[in-house]
């Protein structure tokens, strides 16, 4: 099928999706209340559905009454029993995927089970929705006379008692509809191949020939996957091999660390679209071209529930209805794969209420409070974006870890930085950072007051390649593996200290 046709009748087919975009747009909480009803009616002869009557529960109030609130390390025990082939635990569907990602403290992976239903309702229908939503905004789009370079996954799908395991991009690609395999690259042979070296390879093999018109993957190994192809084939830009080019599809972590480097080594006219997608499922999408916040996705078969931060004491659980603007919430959700007011560990906040639009804001786990700073992933973020626009810098990577206080000295933050541009004077650029980080943040100010309890952060400059280097050592090259930010111990920094 000549691809000119194919962009046409593609994009017509995803615009009529539009329609019902803006009907739960226009009525978010009754959208979300019959997501609620018709979970609760599909679970409701499963172990967990009589467990906590849900033939009974007919609003949100007694739902929320009713179901106590969960994680991962609470939610295990069905989960084990799931693996092992039991069925109709706490989903009607028989699961037969687990995604495979990042562990707890008690355990080295999570598997986060992955029904039917949200394979196709929710992951598969938000693949198409993050398409629908880009070529509306932009009427001259050529999106589909070419194909997407996707860097997915590198574990593989494994076998056991009929259950399969891996990432959850492994699980995507080995059930892709025929319509995006045909608009993807590299084949799924490439995308999933273990060793990450020879992977690029076959990737940049594979694609230096096709039509590329749009990118997605997460920032930090997109990066590297792109820098590789510029040194190959000796060019300044990405747009001088892939002319057709028009947008860079990312999600995964915070992106205005990559942005400068994404637009120097991507070229002009290249548009950024965010989205949110988990393993337990996907939940946002850009809507608006050149804005940094996500429309909240509200019929993909999960329901919000959103913890307040504000007061630790006594948090509340509110459903969409209660939600209020630049306030910090965890996120909680109810899936169509069985999860029940589940805690993903994710906060956001909401930038829009009409629609219903959210930035995430950080991880309830990703702080550092060794000192009763209580610095948060987002304060960390400004400050150092901050700085990095003052001193006209550009990092890599980066992770953050308390140096304790000892008889000698006071305690203080210790800033491992891999910079792509190094500022030009490391001692300003630590005091403008620390400078930032206290009027972000009244507890770090207050714990630095005279540096009684906490000096001034130290930065430690990281070799080049350090970070790579501590992943591969680790296995974790690829997919979605991400250098943890901000830490309260010492593990990993010093590890990484070692290797430097």
């Amino acid at each position: 099928m000549p691809f000119s046709f194919l962009n046409t009748v593609t994009t017509w087919f995803l615009k009529k999706r539009m329609h019902q975009i803006e009907l739960f747009k226009k009525y978010p909480l009754e959208v979300q209340n019959e997501v609620l009803i018709n979970l609760l009616k599909n679970a409701e002869n499963t172990e967990f559905g009589k467990k906590y009557n849900f033939n009974s529960i007919k609003d949100y109030s007694s739902f929320s009454n009713n179901i106590p609130l969960t994680d991962y390390e609470n939610f295990l025990k069905y989960i084990e029993r799931s693996i092992k082939g039991e069925s109709n635990i706490f989903w009607s569907s028989a699961i037969k995927w687990y995604a495979q990602s990042s562990g707890t403290t008690n355990s080295v992976s999570k598997f986060i089970p992955v029904s039917k239903e949200s394979l196709e309702e929710c992951h598969y229908k938000a693949g198409k929705d993050v398409l629908c939503l880009y070529v509306n905004n932009n009427k001259d789009s050529n999106l589909f006379s070419g194909k997407s370079l996707r860097l997915g996954g590198s574990k593989k799908l494994y076998e056991n008692n009929n259950n399969y395991f891996g990432d959850l991009s492994a699980i995507l690609i080995d059930n892709l509809p025929l319509w995006a395999e045909m608009l993807s690259a590299p084949n799924n042979e490439i995308s999933l191949m273990d060793k990450w070296d020879e992977k690029i390879k076959a990737i940049i093999n594979s694609t230096l020939n096709e039509n590329i018109t749009s990118l997605a993957g997460v920032p930090s190994w997109m990066l590297i996957l792109l820098n590789k192809i510029l040194e190959e084939r000796n060019e300044t830009t990405i747009k001088d091999i892939w002319e057709n080019l028009e947008v860079y599809f990312h999600g995964g972590v915070n992106f205005d660390p990559y942005i400068n480097q994404f637009k120097s080594v991507l070229g002009d006219g290249v548009r950024f679209y965010e989205t949110y997608n988990a393993s337990e499922g996907f939940f946002a999408i850009q809507d608006r071209n050149d804005h940094n916040d996500m429309l909240l996705m509200l019929d993909y078969g999960i329901y919000f529930e959103f913890e307040t931060l504000d007061n630790k004491l006594k948090p509340k659980i509110i459903n969409l209805s209660k939600v209020k603007l630049d306030t910090n919430y965890a996120l909680i959700i109810s899936t169509n794969a069985g999860l029940w007011r589940y805690k993903i560990g994710d906060t956001i906040k909401f930038t829009s209420l009409d629609p219903f639009r959210i930035k995430i804001t950080g991880r309830t786990k990703s702080f550092i409070n060794a000192f009763g700073e209580e610095l948060i992933i987002e304060n960390a973020e400004n400050a150092l974006n901050k700085t990095l626009l003052k001193h006209k810098s550009t990092i890599v990577e980066y992770t953050v870890a308390p140096s304790f206080i000892s008889k000698k000295d006071s305690g203080c933050h210790q800033w491992l930085i891999e910079f792509e541009k190094k500022p030009s004077d490391i001692s300003k650029f630590c005091e403008d950072l620390d400078k930032y980080l206290q009027e972000l943040n009244s507890d770090y100010k207050s714990k630095r007051f005279k540096n009684i309890t906490m000096k001034r952060l130290e930065i430690i400059v990281a070799k080049e390649k350090l970070f790579f280097e501590w992943l591969k050592f680790k296995n974790k090259l690829g997919g979605q593996n991400k250098i943890p930010r901000l830490c309260n111990d010492r593990m990993i920094i010093d590890e990484l200290i070692k290797l430097n």
